[in-house]
């Protein structure tokens, strides 16, 4: 077996640490080396397909990167991982991956499973002898699976996203279903009503909203402490738990925590109530977070690198909330020009720290102030992590 790992990342470098030294083809790489661990490093320019047995991608490479045009082995890390994966769930959707999934351990852990893929351990790190997997997956990864496939999946609600990686929204929708097409009788998948009519063997546990789940599974979710978008994903996380071992622990799923910069409260020394949402990378999520607050004037961060969505999708429903934005990042003159279209109050400001400051003199007990951009973060960034850490540090010093 000679493997080419395309990309020098997390999920690739953990592959050869598990099988021995492999060649990896990444953008970055100019001239060839060997690594500490006795990987040779090349540039993409030296790939021959003849070379290799198997080549496996890092989630992230699109379908026109030069490298998969030429790939005649390929093969996902999920599929070249199926043969020893156990029990399996899936959790994937625009919005509510990471949380659902952290959700789905905290709630299985008695259970011995353990959660891996987009969520941050790689399956070449996951143990075999663990007797369940709870995978957060991309559509980057269902893009190039073939063989992979879970035994339970939930499809959280999925909007625009990705659509230059994926070419079309079509793309990126037959990326999320892939699962359906493979899984058998007697799995379960918790799937958006929109998708009904897609084929399965599978069977289907439609919902709309919380309601619907909340019937189905017969949950109250008066006993349930999250709001807003968390209360599906806490809902999915245990009606999961409902399917395999027939219980409703409300005080378990209470006493999950949850991560930071997701609609993260904090107040200032004011009192005034601020709102890190930085992880709020899509308009879905910025809608679930409106939605959350909608009773309130809202002061609203938005913009970064939208990823070539249509905002219009945004700017619709926003209208009907009291809400005036303050336009950062790469896209803020897009966002200026949106919110004059629409008649909606906006501050151009580029920058974080200056949306914070103009935020400082208008805000006040009653309104809501919230970064929820609507927009990835690496066009100022590091990371959505650090824009949210910056966004509490700004205010904190008001």
């Amino acid at each position: 077996m000679n493997i080419a790992c395309f990309g020098y990342g997390k999920t690739t470098r953990a592959i050869a640490k598990r099988l021995g030294s492999c060649t990896f083809f990444d953008d970055k790489v100019t001239k060839p080396f060997v690594d500490e661990e006795g990987n040779t490093l090349q540039p993409i320019s030296e790939f021959d397909s003849r070379n290799f047995t198997h080549e496996i991608p890092s989630p992230g490479f699109p379908p026109s990167h030069p490298l998969i045009q030429k790939a005649t082995h390929l093969i996902s890390e999920y599929d070249f991982f199926a043969p020893q994966m156990p029990f399996s769930i899936w959790i994937s959707g625009t919005n509510g991956k990471t949380t659902t999934t952290q959700m789905m351990e905290h709630l299985l852990s008695d259970k011995g499973a353990i959660s891996g893929g987009n969520i941050g351990t790689p399956l070449a790190d996951m143990s075999s002898d663990a007797p369940i997997w709870i995978l957060e997956t991309s559509s980057f990864s269902m893009h190039y699976n073939q063989i992979a496939k879970p035994n339970i999946y939930a499809l959280l609600p999925i909007t625009p996203d990705h659509v230059s990686w994926h070419g079309s929204m079509e793309a990126y929708f037959d990326a999320k279903l892939k699962p359906l097409s493979m899984m058998k009788e007697g799995e379960a998948i918790i799937l958006p009503k929109m998708f009904a009519d897609v084929p399965t063997n599978g069977f289907k546990i439609l919902y709309e909203n919380e309601n619907d789940l909340a019937e189905y599974f017969g949950f109250d979710t008066s006993k349930i402490k999250f709001k807003g978008a968390f209360l599906m994903d806490a809902m999915i996380a245990m009606g999961i738990d409902k399917i395999l071992y027939d219980r409703i622990d409300y005080d378990r799923i209470n006493a999950f925590i949850l991560d930071p910069h997701r609609q993260e409260e904090f107040r200032d020394a004011h009192e005034r109530l601020w709102i890190n949402d930085s992880k709020a990378t899509n308009i879905d999520a910025t809608l679930a977070c409106l939605r959350t607050y909608s009773d309130h004037p809202i002061h609203l961060v938005l913009g970064g690198d939208d990823k070539g969505v249509e905002l219009e999708e945004l700017f619709i429903p926003l209208k009907q909330y009291d809400v005036s934005v303050y336009a950062i990042g790469s896209n803020a003159l897009r966002l200026e020009a949106l919110c004059q279209q629409y008649n909606i109050p906006c501050t151009l400001c580029h920058t974080l720290d200056v949306a914070v400051e103009q935020i400082n003199h208008k805000h006040n007990l009653r309104s809501i102030a919230m970064l929820s951009p609507a927009a990835a973060s690496l066009d100022q960034f590091t990371s959505y992590a650090q824009r949210g850490n910056l966004f509490k540090e700004l205010v904190s010093a008001v």
